[in-house]
Parts: C-alpha cells; sequence; structure tokens
C-alpha cells in the first residue's frame, strides 16, 4: 500500500527581513525632513542680522532660501538613505552566515558523501535564503525518500515543487521597498526641475515688476533655482547608486539559489 508523507511547509529567513509598512519611514523622513528645514537651515544665525528674511551667510541659509520645494527633496533624501540601510540589514540576514560559496561548497561535498545529516546542519548554521531553500530541498528529497508507491519522475517533480516553493517564499523579502528607491530616482529629478522653474518663474516675476530689475528679489530666484537642482541630482545620485547596488547583490544571491 503507498504511503506519502506531507511535505513542510518551507522555512523562511531568520532575523531582520525588512519593513514591509514602508509608509511610515516616508512619514518619519518627511518629519525629519521639515524639521531639518526649519531649525537647522532656517537657523537665524545662517542670516544677516539673525533674520531669515535677509540674505544667508552660509550655504545653510542658501539652501533654506530654496523655498517650499526643499522639504520635499529632502524627504526624498532621507528616505532613500533611509532604505538604503533598511536593505543593507535585509540582504544581510538574507545571505545568511559565512561565505557563501564555501557553503555551497560544502554541501556538494556533504551529498556527495551521501551525508543529508551533514548538509542539513550546514542548512541550519547557514540561514540565509539560499540555505533555506537547499534545506527545503533536502527535506523533500528525504520524505521522497521514505515515500513508497510514487513514480521516480513523481517524485522528482514533488523535489522540484519544494524548490520552487521555498524559492517564492525567499523572493518578495528581497525585493521589498526596491520599487520606491527605483521611484525615488525619477522623483528626485522631477522634483528638482519643478523647483528649478519655479525659482526662474520668481526671478522673472521680480524683474517684470520692478522693470529694470530687483538684484536681490533676481537672486532669491536664482538661488531657489539652482538649489533644488542641485539637491535634487544629489538625491537622485544617492538613489540610483543604492538601487543598482543592491539590484547586483539580489541578482548575486538568485543566482546562487537558482
Amino acid at each position: 500500500m503507498a504511503t506519502t508523507q506531507k511535505a513542510a511547509a518551507p522555512k523562511k529567513s531568520q532575523g531582520f527581513q525588512g519593513v514591509q509598512a514602508a509608509i511610515w519611514i516616508i512619514v518619519f523622513c518627511f518629519i525629519a525632513a521639515v524639521c531639518f528645514y526649519m531649525f537647522v537651515l532656517g537657523n537665524p544665525a545662517n542670516f544677516k542680522e539673525n533674520d531669515p528674511a535677509n540674505e544667508p551667510t552660509n550655504m545653510l541659509g542658501t539652501i533654506y532660501k530654496g523655498g517650499i520645494v526643499v522639504p520635499v527633496i529632502i524627504t526624498l533624501l532621507f528616505t532613500a538613505i533611509a532604505l538604503s540601510v533598511e536593505r543593507a540589514l535585509a540582504l544581510r540576514t538574507a545571505f545568511g552566515k559565512g561565505k557563501l560559496p564555501k557553503f555551497v561548497a560544502n554541501i556538494k561535498e556533504a551529498l556527495r558523501q551521501g551525508d543529508f545529516a551533514k548538509a542539513q546542519k550546514l542548512c541550519d548554521d547557514q540561514k540565509g535564503t539560499v540555505a533555506n531553500v537547499v534545506g527545503a530541498s533536502l527535506k523533500a528529497y528525504k520524505e521522497m525518500e521514505a515515500t513508497t508507491g510514487m513514480k521516480k519522475a513523481q517524485k522528482v517533480a514533488k523535489i522540484q515543487q519544494a524548490h520552487e516553493e521555498a524559492t517564492q517564499l525567499e523572493m518578495p523579502t528581497l525585493q521589498m521597498n526596491m520599487p520606491i528607491l527605483g521611484t525615488i530616482v525619477t522623483l528626485g529629478t522631477l522634483t528638482a526641475l519643478f523647483g528649478t522653474v519655479v525659482g526662474m518663474i520668481r526671478s522673472f516675476a521680480a524683474l517684470a515688476a520692478t522693470g529694470g530689475g530687483d538684484s536681490a528679489a533676481l537672486s532669491v530666484g536664482i538661488s531657489e533655482a539652482l538649489v533644488n537642482t542641485a539637491s535634487g541630482i544629489l538625491t537622485s545620485w544617492v538613489a540610483v547608486v543604492a538601487y543598482n547596488y543592491y539590484t547586483n547583490k539580489i541578482d548575486k544571491l538568485t543566482l546562487w539559489v537558482k
């Protein structure tokens, strides 16, 4: 009589796996950005006669003169930095303990010797995404070995199914919040462009209002335009470097899993 065993649910990586509710990171970064804009950039000490209405005396005051778009860009910058740290911690957990090439070599050696207990212990010690996927495949293999009444092709299909289920369980953790980083790459540039246009509008409005041009008002508009351009470019730069770096690490880890 055929006997079968129910496959155990694949084990997911232990430790920090990422922040699922990224909206709270954005909210926190927005609050931090507004506070930074008001109390650091807007500090009276950054302006002549300690009055924010006057000309700035340093770079902080100049950035403050960028206008209301500055807190938005700072929010994007802080979010990019926060998500970069979050992804670094999550991928550190996903890669597990020790070097993956050495882990894979040890697994192959244990399987070559037919020592499945050693292979399973290596997975339990390594942890991480690759170890969990390999461990799920090993458990499925042992279950199929103990199962009678099934054809070899069916057993192979069950093992492959366990491998795919474990992979599908791990992959979302690796990709979590990456779309937000990718979006910030574009939003940083677009917000910078918007701030630049607003600053130029103010500059031309100053020219139209005075006829010959009020140099103070004109400089404020140009400063707003250039500050927003520079800060937006910086934000996009941070976001694109972080996005490409972590995408590359995820691709490498995915290759080990497959």
